[in-house]
């Protein structure tokens, strides 16, 4: 066993990955101390411990605790939620609250990760294009959360 395996908790992660800040935040809000690994080269030569502990979709972030991988950065918050009772909790206890929580989550996910991506990627009409679909996808969020909070941020650090 390599002594990052032998780690009480490791994230694998990257710099510029939303995904990765969202574990990071949710740690750092617990408190809980962990070694971090930058994946530097994520998108074109992953390396052998993140295609180790991530064997199916091969992608960060990963939260390794006590050997034993978690994978996909909502699976992660959850998990530490759930591991770490200490402090506030991260997701609300209330299952209909949670399941709201967890749809914007999945929203913020799949329209505004993947409209920003259609913006990084592209030029011109597309990128253009891009910026209108990203637009109406916050004006979504916006409309639908009309003041609502997920999270109790008077709580967070």
């Amino acid at each position: 066993m390599s002594s990052t395996e032998e780690s009480e908790l490791v994230l694998l992660g990257a710099w510029a990955s939303m995904f990765s800040s969202r574990v990071e935040i949710a740690l750092a809000e617990k408190g809980i101390n962990y070694k971090y690994i930058e994946e530097e080269h994520v998108l074109d030569n992953k390396s052998p411990l993140l295609l180790k502990h991530n064997p199916v979709y091969k992608k960060i972030p990963v939260l390794i605790h006590k050997g034993k991988p978690i994978c996909e950065s909502l699976i992660i918050v959850q998990y530490i939620d759930d591991t770490w009772k200490e402090g506030y909790p991260l997701l609300p206890s209330d299952p209909y609250l949670k399941s709201q929580a967890a749809f914007w989550a999945d929203y913020v996910d799949k329209h505004i990760y993947q409209g920003a991506k259609l913006i990084w990627d592209s030029k011109g009409e597309g990128m253009q294009k891009g910026v209108e679909e990203f637009v109406g996808y916050l004006k979504v969020l916006e409309r639908e959360l009309d003041g609502a909070c997920l999270l109790d941020v008077r709580n967070f650090a």
